[in-house]
């Protein structure tokens, strides 16, 4: 023991200065502030490397699990959550037989949704058919004005089948406000029927019948502080709701679930489950509740629709697994996976049986549901959790400020936050600040669409003016997807060819980055090892009944070969030069329109060179 101590005396610890030193020396003269910090879409920076001094004043690191304020997860034993599939029902016999079927392939929550006229005690009785209640979570989605009669058939479904109201788990997805936020229906007056939904089911205390379905602000883009932010004030309007209408507010607090989604931001969102535990419990706790147990957040996590793709759609499976992870480590009430085909088409039986096992896999093989928030501890974990808290905890006073989540979404506030910020995501992505991999970065150059179009709202939509703002949605790979297929549907892909010269490591890379720019449009790309003189390579590229011709070489060899490779060219093709050269004024005063570097807007660009291609 004492050889040990002598070795580690003899290594001195490093200081965050002599880091900061460190560093600097290695970026050589580079901006640190520049190369190193991240600008979070949060609104605040986070550093490249954080120490123990960091976060000696945050309360976070000192809580424990499953005690007030909840930051480190409801539960002191374990991490076991819910593997939750959700059903929409158009036949209660078939919804029955499914269920039964997945029960016995590891999903242990079910979520049917149900049309408001098969609410019904046959119906019900129908769809839970030969179901052990007291062993699987129910969850239930219907019309916000049927809930209340949906409640009270259970419970009489409940008591004839003499379950234990204490062991029944599940909810009912009553949440009138999400229809004015996403839809702008006037639904204020539904409100109301909260409180005869907790009375129907008062006898079943795990039974959570208020919902805030914040997952549909992440489904149209929301950012994470977003959708945190406005959670946690679309909980406490009703939880306001529900004390002034004399439910007390234990009850009241136990009677909420929320619906989050899942976004691909890894550690930002295991940071995100976490602050918002903490500024739940921290809203209840105001209420005065009769003991902290109220003060729970339950949280089913759905992964993100908002980045799913059509094109290259089994990279779904990567972005739903490590949101999954995120959810899962963050330590949540219950999750639901998205099957990899949902963005354009029911999705089958393989994509359902790999959605569950995406979590199952989790459980029986990596053993999430063991270890009770293994992220505690991590300095930058740490400081995410407080930073995204904070940031969120801004955002709620200000909609407290407006009147309260219900007076701000009648206002239209909240509405034009989210499509402000839908609206740049769609714009960044064009722009390729924003990657989605296999659609405007590095897509799959042979990938045809095979019929796969994105799906539609089926749901039958009012033609009735709104009467207040709404949500306008569409996933970020929409617009690209539009224009691959617009490609296809012309009857003629254009065919791409790089006329690479000069400078190897230029041309190469010039050529790579221009193949990846004009495979977003789904062009047919020919790349080449190189030419002599421009006049071969462009008779190669004829040849070869190219539409277009990318010449590819470095900035200063482009002064040279531009031109004449233009000229030569005499428009048989459309002529591209890659990059963006010191000579471009002169390049273009010869004539030379079409240049592509990283400051162009990828989807503009593609959408003009279709256009001048005639498709």
């Amino acid at each position: 023991m004492s050889n040990k101590e002598k070795l580690f005396t003899e290594f001195q610890a490093p200081t965050k200065q002599e880091w900061l030193d460190k560093i600097q020396v290695d970026l050589k003269g580079a901006d640190f502030e520049k190369k190193l910090v991240w600008r979070t879409n949060e609104g605040f920076n986070m550093q490249p490397f954080y120490r123990r001094e960091d976060i000696e004043g945050l309360q976070t690191p000192n809580a424990l699990p499953g005690e007030f304020p909840f930051v480190r997860g409801n539960k002191k034993d374990n991490n076991v959550w819910y593997v939750r599939q959700d059903i929409v029902v158009d036949d209660a016999k078939e919804a029955n037989a499914k269920a039964l079927d997945i029960l016995n392939k590891g999903v242990d929550s079910l979520g049917f949704k149900v049309r408001r006229e098969d609410v019904s005690a046959e119906f019900v009785e129908t769809l839970l058919s030969g179901i052990e209640c007291e062993c699987v979570e129910l969850n239930f989605s219907t019309c916000n004005c049927k809930s209340v009669e949906l409640a009270e058939l259970l419970a009489a479904y409940f008591d004839k089948k003499g379950y234990d109201k204490e062991k029944l788990v599940g909810s009912i997805d009553f949440d009138p406000i999400d229809r004015i936020v996403m839809k702008g229906k006037d639904t204020e007056a539904v409100i109301a029927k909260a409180s005869d939904l907790i009375n129907a089911l008062k006898d079943y205390p795990k039974y959570r019948v208020v919902a805030v379905n914040s997952a549909h602000l992440n489904d149209a883009g929301a950012y994470i502080v977003q959708e945190l932010g406005y959670a946690l004030a679309w909980g406490n309007e009703y939880l306001t709701q529900l004390t002034e209408a004399g439910i007390e507010a234990t009850e009241a607090a136990k009677r909420i679930k929320f619906n989050m989604g899942i976004s691909e931001n890894y550690f930002m969102e295991i940071a995100k489950f976490r602050a918002a535990r903490l500024l739940w419990a921290e809203i209840v706790k105001q209420y005065e509740p009769k003991c902290d147990c109220a003060c729970k957040m339950c949280v089913n996590a759905t992964t993100s629709f908002y980045n799913m793709t059509v094109f290259d759609s089994y990279v779904n499976l990567l972005r739903s697994q490590t949101e999954t992870m995120s959810a899962a480590i963050a330590g949540v009430h219950s999750i639901v996976v998205r099957p990899f085909d949902a963005p354009y088409e029911k999705p089958t039986d393989f994509s359902e049986r790999i959605a569950r096992n995406q979590q199952l896999l989790l459980k029986e093989e990596s053993h999430f549901d063991k270890v009770v928030d293994p992220s505690a501890g991590s300095y930058f974990i740490e400081e995410l959790t407080n930073s995204l808290a904070d940031a969120a905890w801004k955002l709620f006073l200000k909609v407290e400020e407006e009147g309260g989540f219900l007076a701000a979404a009648k206002a239209g506030t909240v509405q034009d936050d989210i499509n402000a910020t839908n609206q740049k995501r769609h714009g960044d992505a064009a722009k390729r600040k924003e990657f989605l991999l296999g659609t405007n970065q590095f897509p799959n150059f042979t990938e045809k669409s095979e019929g796969k179009r994105a799906a539609k709202c089926c749901c039958c939509c009012s033609k009735e003016e709104p009467a207040f703002k709404k949500i306008s949605s569409t996933r970020l790979a929409a617009d690209f997807e539009d224009l691959r297929v617009a490609t296809e549907e012309s009857g003629k892909v254009p065919t791409a060819f790089m006329l690479t010269i000069g400078n190897l490591a230029w041309r190469q890379a010039r050529a790579q980055f221009s193949s990846n720019f004009l495979a977003c449009a789904g062009y047919k790309i020919i790349d080449n090892l190189g030419f002599d003189t421009v006049e071969q390579g462009v008779d190669a590229a004829l040849a070869a009944g190219a539409d277009v011709v990318v010449l590819c070489s470095s900035d200063d060899e482009y002064a040279t070969y531009a031109i004449p490779a233009f000229q030569y060219l005499n428009n048989r093709a459309l002529f591209i030069v890659a990059g963006a050269p010191a000579c471009m004024d002169e390049l273009k005063a010869a004539g030379i329109e079409n240049f592509v570097h990283v400051k162009c807007n990828v989807l503009e660009t593609l959408k003009e060179y279709n256009q001048k291609l005639g498709l």
